[in-house]
């Protein structure tokens, strides 16, 4: 882990999506962070010492989601496939499968393994699994505001976490999609789909992978816009966790009342023509319930150093 001092920075954006609005000023204060995501081998260690079963190994209780199909009801989690043919842009199910036996051992279905990704990050984890994991470390998950401060590396309103350009002079700094998204993967930075932990550059504050190759888990129930400053205000909130639980809640395909987290740092599918979300003021909501192929965590210790 690595010591992050506490401080104020100016959270959000105000120039790329809406929810990302509007900056404001946040003080944190210091914590201990891991320098990279939860890896395959570290997750298999915390599984082989506590028997914990993630929640894509378990099949839907049909209580939880009435009106579901009962054949609809398996095991399995979110596999992004690039789609053959036609497909429209607007509609995320068109390279969204819900697959049988995908989870984290499997992470792309049934036949694939983890046979050499020991060292890539672990995916196929919902939130109460990535809490899981960090009770049993002894950590918890961080708040938006602290992934956030650290992602930056002290360099506050800096666009990217290594600072004004996405590949300065044509270097790639993070984990991500180029080319045409979702059909063509140029992978000019090598990887097809997640990338060992410590392959790219750490930012300012020695952290490593905070953008791209997996979005993170927070501790932050999600709202559609930040918090504004207080208007003649001398305090600036300090250690703040977004958002409610009842404000989170979003409907599913079932009309179905599913609560939703914050996540951060984009991931290897984040593209300049679809998503722009390898920036450390990017969030995304995701349903507490729901697991996918680009979707891991980090833990944090507050305490004094």
């Amino acid at each position: 882990m690595a010591w992050i001092d506490g401080g104020t920075f100016r959270m959000g954006s105000d120039a790329h999506y809406p929810e990302e609005a509007p900056v404001h000023r946040v003080r944190v204060d210091g914590f201990w962070i891991d320098t990279h995501p939860v890896t395959n081998r570290q997750f298999r260690e915390f599984v082989k010492a506590t028997g914990h079963v993630t929640t894509a190994e378990i099949a839907p209780d049909p209580s939880d989601y009435p009106g579901a199909l009962p054949e609809m009801l398996f095991a399995g989690s979110l596999v992004f496939t690039k789609p053959r043919g036609a497909f429209d842009r607007n509609d995320w199910s068109s390279w969204w499968n819900l697959l049988k036996s995908a989870d984290w051992r499997h992470p792309y279905g049934r036949k694939s393994n983890i046979e050499g990704l020991g060292n890539h990050p672990v995916v196929h984890v919902t939130i109460e699994d990535a809490l899981a994991y960090a009770r049993w470390a002894g950590k918890d998950l961080p708040t938006e505001a602290e992934w956030e401060f650290a992602a930056r590396g002290g360099l506050d309103g800096a666009e990217f976490a290594w600072g004004a350009e996405l590949t300065p002079n044509g270097r790639h700094m993070a984990n991500t999609w180029q080319g045409e998204f979702p059909c063509q993967n140029m992978r000019t930075d090598g990887f097809e789909r997640t990338s060992p932990v410590r392959h790219y550059p750490a930012n300012g504050y020695g952290l490593y992978d905070m953008i791209g190759n997996v979005w993170e888990w927070t501790t932050d129930w999600y709202s559609g816009r930040h918090e504004a400053d207080a208007v003649k205000t001398c305090c600036i909130p300090a250690n703040p966790r977004g958002g409610a639980e009842a404000a989170s809640l979003d409907l599913c395909q079932l009309d179905v009342a599913i609560p939703r987290k914050v996540l951060k740092g984009g991931s290897h599918l984040c593209a300049p023509n679809y998503c722009r979300r390898y920036r450390p003021a990017a969030r995304h909501a995701q349903p507490i319930d729901s697991s996918a192929c680009h979707v891991g965590f980090r833990c944090v210790v507050r305490e004094s150093r």
